[in-house]
């Protein structure tokens, strides 16, 4: 149960800033902070207000109902006039919980994606570059903007590893759901005999860290430059281009050799490391996000699954949430992947009111 002196808070705290917005004496590096505010408030006071008048709208329905001089027809409207104003509380409950939940910060960042091909050789690096090609469907859908960081490939057209930064509204309370082991049954183009083979894939999303978030001194850092060893022709192969940084104090290592510039490689290297840390420091403070870890970046083994995508049944399943789409196809195109995430959130939301209790 919601305290009423905590609805009352809101109520309050709602007028008040409303006052306070349309008196014009507010300093403007205040106006948007205070705007947003009054904002948010607005989205949960209609029902504040109900919860806040639903005991008294009860006592006098009930002493209709237990008013022996009141008429049998008065006492069946009460009588439906409760149940009704019972349900929407239950409703008004839950939306000021959820209300009240804390907020995570991250929530609104733009985030960070690796994939990293796991159990299954070739067929596993397939279907990292499939995982990653439908990321980029729902980026474009979304008109989310997608940059790619770094990217090792394999044989026929698969991907060792990929990572990228996805930029827009939301980023990262969208995609978080996504880090874990993603397994995958079906018959690989070289199987001759039919045989459904399984592999995997992991996938991290991080939130994506700005300098303020995170401050790295160069003391901390040692940095070793190194001649590339992927693709991209001479030119960059000829020059010490490659740079690996190690954070000292957290022993994180991150290496990039995409570009032919040492600098604009320690840029990305930097930007890379600065949201792992950033994720280290989240895990230290909530032992929720540090359960999770594990099967964030997983070791690619098929035990660690979150979710399964069988080709032959035309269907993806998310173990955590014992939710099966018989869409495959559609969701490999970014079709049906908001119906999958909205199951994601319900779930967590119910297990946060659940904690509250």
């Amino acid at each position: 149960m919601v305290p009423i002196k905590t609805v009352q808070d809101l109520i309050s705290k709602h007028s008040s800033l409303e006052k306070e917005l349309s008196s014009g004496q507010i300093e403007k590096k205040q106006y948007a902070e205070k705007s947003k505010e009054y904002s948010d408030l607005n989205d949960i006071i209609k029902e504040a207000k109900q919860y806040s008048f639903f005991d008294k709208e009860k006592n006098e329905l009930e002493k209709i109902l237990n008013d022996v001089k009141s008429d049998n027809e008065f006492k069946n409207m009460a009588k439906n006039e409760l149940e009704k104003i019972k349900k929407q509380h239950e409703e008004n409950e839950k939306k000021l919980k959820l209300f009240l939940l804390p907020k995570d910060d991250a929530d609104k960042k733009n985030a960070i994606i690796e994939i990293r091909a796991g159990t299954g050789g070739l067929e596993a690096s397939l279907f990292a570059a499939d995982l990653f090609k439908m990321y980029e469907k729902v980026s474009h859908k979304k008109k989310w903007k997608l940059e790619l960081i770094s990217i090792s490939k394999s044989d026929a057209g698969g991907l060792k590893e990929v990572i990228a930064s996805i930029k827009g509204k939301n980023i990262y309370s969208t995609l978080k759901y996504e880090s874990g082991v993603h397994r995958v049954q079906r018959v690989p183009d070289t199987e001759t005999q039919g045989r459904v083979h399984t592999s995997a894939a992991t996938v991290a999303v991080l939130p994506e860290a700005e300098e303020v978030d995170v401050n790295i001194e160069e003391k901390d850092l040692r940095i070793d430059v190194f001649r590339s060893s992927g693709p991209g022709g001479q030119s960059v192969n000829t020059t010490d281009s490659a740079v690996r940084i190690t954070h000292i104090p957290t022993g994180i290592v991150v290496s990039q050799q995409d570009e032919k510039s040492q600098i604009r490689n320690k840029e990305k290297g930097l930007k890379i490391l600065r949201s792992r840390i950033y994720e280290l420091e989240r895990q230290k403070k909530e032992d929720e996000r540090s359960k999770d870890r594990k099967s964030k970046i997983g070791t690619g083994d098929r035990s660690e699954r979150i979710r399964t995508y069988n080709f032959p049944q035309g269907r993806v399943t998310d173990h955590r949430i014992n939710l099966t789409l018989h869409k495959l196809e559609e969701f490999m195109e970014g079709e049906i992947f908001d119906s999958m995430i909205e199951n994601l959130n319900l779930q967590a939301q119910e297990e946060k009111l659940s904690n509250l209790k």
